[in-house]
């Protein structure tokens, strides 16, 4: 399979490219990066650029890195089991309205025939982006990145409701809250649970029984997150890399690491 092949791909032929497919375009120096929603499945790029995605490359010095320590989120997507525990919790700890979300279950059908699909989660929420677009055209500086974490935040004192940053989003993951009238967004419960936690977990993670969620610091080495997303026989996804927004969610299934499938 050449790589013009591979970008022929409808979205529902993703699960059949086998582990062994997905390696042998590694060691041609190309890497699958990106799931694009609604055209292209798959994103390929030169392995070495995909790590300029993903953070540091194996063995690559840490100190480097401007925030420490570097929150992030991984999903094993095809565990989610829809069942909105980690809506509920995250409404829950952080005061989130009825018509607001800071995390939520995006859902789309995989067909394999006529007659036969399948139902497919897709757990989103902020990307916290190393290139957020929200930051660069807010008109305010309302929304920043912050310079210890990483982490996209909202001052809810300088927004002004102009809505720029929910335009900008590639994610659509801003909603304009009206009791405080400034945009709201996911912050890794960073003044909530993982304060509370000590820096170990969010809200949504706590909540999940089904372990989809992964949280950590992507420039531990010792972290599961690290673990997962720099092993060099699994494949890792982000949602629209083409955006240029350099996303610090990241997406694997099960299957590549092991996992008992549904």
């Amino acid at each position: 399979m050449n790589v013009k092949d591979l970008e022929k791909l409808k979205s529902e032929d993703l699960d059949a490219l086998s582990s062994t497919e997905r390696r042998t375009f590694l060691k041609a120096g190309l890497a699958i990066t990106g799931l694009f929603m609604g055209g292209t499945v798959l994103s390929l790029t030169s392995a070495r650029d995909a790590h300029a995605v993903i953070g540091n490359a194996p063995g690559e010095r840490i100190e480097h890195c401007p925030y420490g320590p570097h929150y992030s989120m991984l999903f094993v997507q095809n565990r989610c089991i829809d069942c909105e525990r980690c809506k509920e919790a995250c409404a829950k700890t952080n005061d989130v309205p009825d018509y607001g979300w800071r995390t939520t279950i995006l859902e789309r059908y995989k067909f394999r025939g006529p007659e036969e699909k399948t139902r497919i989660f897709m757990p989103v929420l902020c990307n916290h982006c190393n290139k957020p677009p929200c930051v660069r055209v807010c008109p305010t500086k309302a929304t920043f990145k912050d310079k210890k974490t990483g982490v996209v935040l909202m001052d809810p004192k300088k927004c002004i409701g102009c809505k720029t940053c929910m335009s900008a989003c590639p994610y659509n993951a801003r909603y304009f809250n009206e009791e405080i009238r400034a945009i709201d967004k996911c912050t890794f419960c960073l003044d909530t649970k993982l304060k509370e936690s000590g820096g170990k977990t969010t809200a949504c993670v706590e909540a999940c029984p089904a372990n989809v969620r992964i949280f950590g610091d992507l420039h531990d080495p010792k972290s599961e997150l690290y673990q997962l997303v720099h092993r060099h026989d699994v494949v890792v996804w982000v949602l629209r890399p083409e955006a240029g927004a350099l996303p610090n969610v990241f997406y694997m299934n099960d299957q590549e690491i092991g996992g008992d499938t549904a």
